[in-house]
Order: C-alpha cells, then structure tokens, then sequence
C-alpha cells in the first residue's frame, strides 16, 4: 500500500511516535496540529485495527472541524477511496476494519455505551470540562492494545485545567513541566506524556500573508499576540482590574478599619456547576480612590439553602448583599 505522506518536519516525530499514552499538542493559529493529528490517526488505523473516538465540547461543532479535515488529510495521503465517509452518524471506516466514532461533551451520558476504544482525540481539548476529561480516561481501556489520549489546542489562561493538569497547579503546589521549557525545547516526552509545542513557523504551506497578520497582533492585541502567534500561555482579553494587587491580610484590614462605614459593600453573583457562588466584602477609600477586597466567599454545587446557612452571618448582622438579579 502506497501512502503520500507530506509532513512539516517539526511533527514527523509525533506522527510515527506511539510509546506515550498521553500526547499534548498546544501551539499557535495555523501551526498545523490538527492536520498532523489526523496524519497520526490514519495511518495508526490503518496499520492496526482499532477503534477511536475523536471529541468536542460540543458535537454540532464536529462536522465542519474535525471530520472535513479527516476527509481533506485522506485526500492529501492518497488514502480518500479506500475508506468510508459516513455522515449520519458520523464514522470513518478502514479497509482493515478500523473506526472512528464522534461524540461531543454536551451529551456525555452517550460516552457510556462506548467500549473497545483506543485512542482518543479531544481536539480544542481547553473548552472540555475537567470532568469530561476524566470520563474519557474512564473510556480508555482495551485490554489488549495500547491506549492513547491525544490533545491539542491554541493556549488559553492558566486557570483552564489543561494548564494546572500537564503543567502547573499553583492552588494545590503541584508542578509537572514548566511551560517556559516547553516554549525552549518545543518537544519534552515526561512522565507517559509526549508534550509538543509548535507555532506558524513550524508549517512550511502556511502562506507569508498570513504569518505577517499575525506578528502585526503584537501593535494592536499583545493578549492575542501571545496566544496565536507565540503560542503561549496567559491571561487573554482585558483585565477588569488590571492593577489588583495582593496585601497581607493584617495590612487590608488596617486599610479598611480607618474607612468609614458608608463606604463597606457586600456583592454576590451566583453559580452552581461551573461557575461559583461568590460572595465579597469590599471597602472603598474615597480619598485615594482605592479598593479593598477583605473576605471573600467562593464555592460551587452549592443549593440556595445550603449556601444560606454558610453565609447566615449577613442575616444575623443584618449586612445587605446586592446580588445579580439571576
């Protein structure tokens, strides 16, 4: 069997590579990673008969992402009619027997019927919750074959659960890689995990217009600069407080004690699943125009009535809290 393979030579390691069972691609816009995902899967499926699952937060999202490059990559590799393009449901089909099943996060109870996958892509693997993610990992297990997770995505913020699972968790002082020598060595293969960094320049058929759009991002978007063109890590968007400082605790309150009261304010916005029920007590230095932030309350798959009971101290000091009206 005669097979073109056209590969940027930053990802022909990953594309032949199988001994890892976690494999995580984050990079910038245009970096080839999905393409070199499916070159990955294709000829995987085809050497060997196995079932894989490729994901998205959302299923509606698959057809016009994951399954048309799967159809555009078969094109490319000379292999587009000897497989199988099903589109109702979605599947993939291989001579040899080999599948590929879609499902989307938004309707996980139908990860449940799943058994004899093998591999797994979670592509834009930043938008699944934590949650889903492990699921997933409760899908993995031929008893057989080796199994395999691969992810990928353009960076997000730190506080995604892509960063604080494969790199850094500041909250519980758990560090696996630091990101920055990632950035360095662009490939580091640790702990049963094949990390691969890549950015525009890493893809040969990226056309020159293009790169120039995004390295013109750093005048007008730094946030997004980093992301799409660096491929990095951080805080996207605008900060709301971009001057927010910490202080010792004993310092704030100091700060607070010598503000009159008029000036003390409790808000709340509500949550439940993923976001949080946080609730805060806030004082404001009308002189110096500064803002203090002094006790804070924050914590999720709260009922309402639980929730009143831990902040029953309001009602008992009679404190109003402005609270969104949702």
């Amino acid at each position: 069997m005669e097979i073109n393979i056209t590969c940027n030579d930053h990802f022909e390691d990953f594309v032949l590579d199988w001994n890892y069972k976690f494999y995580f691609l984050v990079g910038g816009y245009g970096s080839s990673k999905s393409y070199h995902v499916v070159q990955k899967l294709h000829l995987k499926l085809l050497q060997e008969k196995r079932l894989a699952l490729v994901v998205r937060e959302v299923y509606d999202t698959i057809r016009d992402s994951c399954f048309s490059l799967l159809q555009d990559v078969a094109v490319d590799m000379g292999i587009y009619d000897m497989l199988k393009f099903k589109t109702s449901p979605m599947q993939v089909t291989y001579p040899n027997g080999s599948k590929i099943i879609f499902k989307g996060m938004d309707k996980p109870a139908k990860l449940k019927s799943i058994n004899g996958v093998s591999i797994i892509w979670v592509e834009e693997c930043s938008e699944v919750k934590y949650e889903g993610f492990k699921e997933l990992l409760g899908r993995l297990r031929h008893p057989t074959l080796s199994n395999h997770i691969i992810l990928s995505e353009n960076p997000i913020e730190k506080a995604n659960w892509t960063y604080k699972h494969f790199f850094i968790d500041e909250e519980n002082n758990k560090k696996i890689l630091d990101d920055e020598k990632l950035y360095i060595e662009r490939i580091i293969k640790t702990n049963n995990t094949y990390y691969h960094h890549s950015i525009c320049d890493d893809n040969y058929f990226l056309p020159q217009d293009y790169i120039k759009e995004l390295d013109n991002m750093k005048e007008y978007d730094p946030d997004l600069y980093r992301v799409a063109r660096q491929g990095r890590f951080g805080i996207n968007g605008t900060k709301v407080l971009p001057q927010f400082e910490m202080m010792d605790h004993d310092l704030v309150m100091a700060k607070v004690g010598s503000i009159p009261s008029r000036f003390y304010r409790a808000g709340m916005d509500f949550g439940f699943e993923t976001s949080y029920n946080a609730l805060v007590r806030i004082a404001i230095d009308d002189v110096n125009k500064d803002l203090y932030i002094y006790w804070e309350y924050y914590k999720n798959h709260m009922t309402d009535d639980k929730t009143a009971k831990e902040i029953d101290e309001f009602r008992v000091n009679k404190e109003l809290i402005r609270a969104e009206s949702a």
